[in-house]
């Protein structure tokens, strides 16, 4: 295996950085976080029109650049650098993969065309707020208990009767990145009731003049501003089903794109702590204290060093994950690791200043605290990825041979 950079990515990276140095500041960031949207809807049209960053991984023939795995971790470590507000972990990330193996061909040739053009986004909605047991991250999947297990709670679906093969859906999901501003919902959902039920994926249109009847969307309140997230109630909401009949596995499907999604989000915790790290070196070079710069004192390098360690570890394990996405969970909780002792080092070195609103080293630190909440913590993150790799046995708590408990 070849793990140096191709012209291809460097130039990706490149161009990247260039404009996110130039349109995505602190400022700019507080900015678009405060918008309606969240993000900047016209640097989000340059990103996607131009650049391509919307299609990056979907095939030429639905519009997309026909790059893989690790392009998609190089576009977001670069996002993650600048902390950028925009849609391109729901729309590229989670929702279009999902389009993309599940879809049939006329639902694939109708929306993977405008998601990779950026003038549709898409979100994917989870119940329960358990979108890392979902994409099989800190959990099974398959059994489908996070989406309501048939029973009362979580996202339910029925036939709409007719003969038309329409859905009706009720329920309501939480913690929906981008959930309020996206034209395309695709929500996870239970059908068939509690004896034979199943976990499905349906479609919602919410990008017409008028919103579907049923649905209601608002905007949470977020510790991490710059990723928004929505609430989506459903009240006998018309969905389309995503495929051609319910006999899609759509737990699997989740699955693997979770294994992408978790390389994809560790690069950008490694970007996020990259650039904290460096922010954080720049200012004790700065400042001073009894007649000298805080960075020339012998603590102050350790401290620095060992959280360079863990930076360039943490990225060099979520490269490995998009070679390999296996390694995906495990690659992201070493990345959220690395992004929360940073963050928290940054604030500490920054003195009094960075623990004040208006400096950007709060910003990195909700970055990493959300990021847990949201698809951690790191601890099962490592749990699951060590019963996975059958550490500890077929049964957990059980005495090994040397008289061990597994826990």
């Amino acid at each position: 295996m070849d793990a140096a950079f191709t012209a291809e990515q460097d130039e990706i990276r490149r161009t990247l950085r260039a404009l996110l140095t130039e349109h995505g500041g602190p400022d700019d960031v507080r900015g678009a976080a405060a918008t309606p949207d969240g993000y900047d809807a016209a640097l989000w049209q340059r990103l996607a029109r131009d650049l391509g960053l919307s299609g990056l991984a979907l095939p030429p023939e639905y519009g997309g650049v026909g790059c893989g795995a690790v392009e998609l971790a190089v576009a977001l470590e670069e996002t993650g650098r600048a902390l950028l507000p925009s849609p391109l972990l729901a729309t590229a990330v989670l929702a279009a993969p999902l389009i993309l193996a599940l879809g049939t061909a006329a639902q694939r040739a109708a929306l993977l065309p405008p998601l990779a053009a950026g003038g549709l986004t898409a979100a994917l909605a989870v119940p329960g707020g358990s979108l890392s047991t979902a994409l099989g991250l800190t959990g099974d999947a398959t059994g489908g208990a996070w989406a309501g297990g048939g029973r009362a709670g979580g996202v339910q679906a029925r036939p709409a009767g007719g003969g038309n093969g329409g859905w009706r859906l009720y329920g309501e999901a939480d913690r929906v990145p981008d959930g309020h501003s996206a034209g395309l919902l695709l929500v996870a959902a239970h059908a068939g009731g509690f004896p034979r039920s199943r976990t499905l994926l349906f479609l919602v249109r919410a990008d017409g003049p008028q919103p579907p009847a049923g649905l209601v969307r608002t905007r949470q309140t977020s510790l991490d501003e710059t990723r928004p997230l929505g609430r989506i109630q459903l009240r006998d909401t018309e969905a389309e089903l995503l495929g051609a009949d319910d006999t899609a596995d759509a737990a699997a499907a989740l699955a693997a794109v979770g294994h992408t999604a978790a390389a994809a989000l560790a690069a950008e915790a490694a970007g996020a702590a990259a650039s904290a790290l460096e922010r954080t070196v720049a200012y004790v070079g700065e400042r001073e204290q009894f007649g000298r710069a805080i960075g020339s004192f012998q603590a102050v390098k350790h401290r620095l060093a060992d959280l360079y360690v863990r930076v360039r570890s943490a990225r060099s394990a979520a490269y490995y994950a998009a070679w390999d996405p296996e390694a995906g969970g495990l690659a992201l909780a070493q990345a959220l690791e690395a992004l929360r002792i940073t963050a928290a080092e940054a604030v500490q070195l920054h003195g009094g200043i960075g623990f004040t609103w208006e400096h950007e080293a709060q910003l990195y630190f909700k970055r990493a605290a959300a990021g847990e909440l949201l698809l951690g913590p790191v601890h099962r993150l490592r749990d699951h990825a060590a019963e996975r790799a059958g550490l500890f046995g077929p049964e957990r708590g059980v005495a090994g041979p040397a008289g061990r408990v597994a826990v």
